[in-house]
């Protein structure tokens, strides 16, 4: 009965000592951690142009199914975002950091252990304090033992729940990351498959050049036989001929290379890409870049770097947290005994509680070189926030003032062209009559060729000006893609 008040009292100034501790040291854990606050990211004036009237309609609301109506272009880009090697990475790391999340919240658990030990242990006759067989030696023994033990680190600091928070502001970056990638992704299938658009039409014009020089050889020579024109000219015609021709090759070699580098986006070998033409593409049709907020919201680039900037304000937390004592209670009961008949009977119990609070007094430095180095991260995360959304605030800007530009290139580039035309038929026609000289034909042939090729290329830069829009305003991903529970 004294033994058991014994047991009693003791286990009783073990639990209010552990109580009292706990309370104690939970007051004062707002001391070791900050509570999160989101950094003041400035809006005003983050768009400096006026060439839309900006409101709440924003282009990257668009699914990137009604923004691209070109069905082979997105057959392309559903392939590319099932097989795109990089974007199954970014997946692979959305693993990854949901595996390191889930470490860090089963950290603040507590462990527990299932032990069994047999031992056998028997001394020579040598070791016997006395020496000499059989004289003062110690018998043989044995020792058997089943338990169970647990450990737990109370987190009355932070440094869990901190570690936990940093851990899952990890795990939040690597979605919007994959995002990221995947809005970065669309826009690079599309621009190349506009650009191999516009490498096709080039073949297509140089093709009827060289077919239409090649009757204007046998035209001059005509001409030469009636002495209207000399045989300079005709080898002057032959030259144009070949100068166009030439360009066939070259144009073909781009050509596969974008194939090859779009077969690439797709996670495939390189081969050919089934497509339709350059006639058959129109720009996009809307220009709404929303209101500057909503570029925060929507671009998975500033979300990363946001989260990144929360990761490193939590891991400054933790090495604040490494300053106060750490508070360990430790468990251990079960059987032991020296026969196995015994092992299991109601006298082989046995058990142990610890409660541990260990205080860092000297450790050369290391906290303080932690806490110092985890600030500073913080402020680059913070300075990376800031300049993720400068930026984007300029792609915006570029996208917008590109698209426009082409779009003005093209008015002049149709009424260019039209009078270029007709310069070449006027000079056939005088050149037939002995009233024009081939050099005025070569220069009309030559620059309607450049302005031709001239408007592909404004085309190209106002159908990929419009694919940059939407991917600078954070289009290319839905917000109902966003599997991950916020609630950590």
């Amino acid at each position: 009965m004294k033994n058991y008040l014994s047991n009693y009292m003791c286990s009783r100034y073990f639990s209010i000592l552990i109580t009292s501790l706990v309370i104690t040291v939970s007051l004062s854990s707002c001391i070791a951690t900050k509570s999160y606050e989101q950094p003041e990211m400035q809006t005003e004036e983050l768009y400096p142009f006026e060439q839309v009237k900006m409101d709440s309609t924003t282009l990257a609301d668009m699914p990137w199914e009604e923004v691209f109506k070109d069905p082979q272009l997105r057959d392309l880009i559903q392939e590319a975002l099932k097989k795109n090697l990089q974007l199954r990475s970014a997946i692979e790391q959305i693993r990854v950091a949901e595996a390191d999340f889930f470490q860090g919240r089963m950290s603040m658990l507590p462990t527990l252990s299932l032990g069994a030990n047999a031992s056998y242990n028997e001394q020579s006759d040598n070791a016997s304090s006395f020496g000499g067989a059989g004289v003062g030696s110690i018998p043989a023994s044995e020792r058997y033992s089943v338990s169970m033990s647990s450990s737990w680190e109370l987190d009355v600091w932070g440094k869990l729940t901190s570690a936990k928070q940093a851990s899952f502001a990890a795990l939040l970056r690597a979605e919007a990351t994959r995002r990221a990638v995947q809005t970065r992704l669309i826009a690079q299938v599309a621009n190349s498959y506009y650009r191999l658009l516009a490498l096709d039409k080039q073949l297509e014009i140089t093709k009827e050049t060289v077919k239409n020089r090649r009757q204007d050889v046998e035209a001059i020579r005509s001409l030469k036989e009636s002495g209207l024109v000399t045989g300079v000219s005709l080898q002057q015609s032959i030259a144009n001929r070949y100068a166009a021709e030439v360009t066939i090759p070259e144009l073909r070699q781009q050509i596969s290379e974008q194939e090859h580098a779009l077969s690439i986006l797709l996670g495939r070998a390189p081969g050919s890409i089934k497509r339709n033409s350059l006639e058959e593409q129109s720009p996009i049709d809307s220009l709404a870049t929303g209101v500057p907020a909503q570029l925060l919201r929507n671009r998975p680039d500033i979300i990363a770097a946001e989260h990144s900037f929360r990761s490193a304000f939590e891991l400054t937390n933790n090495a604040r947290a490494q300053f106060y004592p750490s508070l360990r209670l430790t468990a251990e009961g079960g059987y032991q005994s020296l026969q196995t008949d015994d092992l299991f009977q109601p006298g082989s119990v046995f058990y142990n509680l610890i409660a541990g609070i260990t205080q860092p007094i000297f450790n050369r430095g290391q906290n303080k070189a932690q806490l110092k180095r985890s600030k500073a991260r913080q402020e680059q995360a913070k300075l990376e926030l800031r300049s993720t959304i400068i930026n984007a605030s300029s792609e915006v800007s570029n996208a917008l003032s590109s698209y426009n530009n082409a779009e003005e290139k093209r008015n002049l580039s149709r009424k260019q062209l039209e009078a270029l035309q007709n310069a070449v038929e006027y000079s056939r026609e005088l050149l037939q009559y002995g009233e024009a000289n081939y050099t005025e034909v070569l220069t009309a042939q030559q620059n309607y060729l450049s302005a031709q090729l001239s408007n592909i290329n404004n085309k190209l830069q106002q159908l990929t000006a419009g694919v940059d829009l939407y991917r600078a305003l954070g289009g290319g991903w839905n917000k109902s893609d966003i599997q991950i529970n916020n609630k950590n």
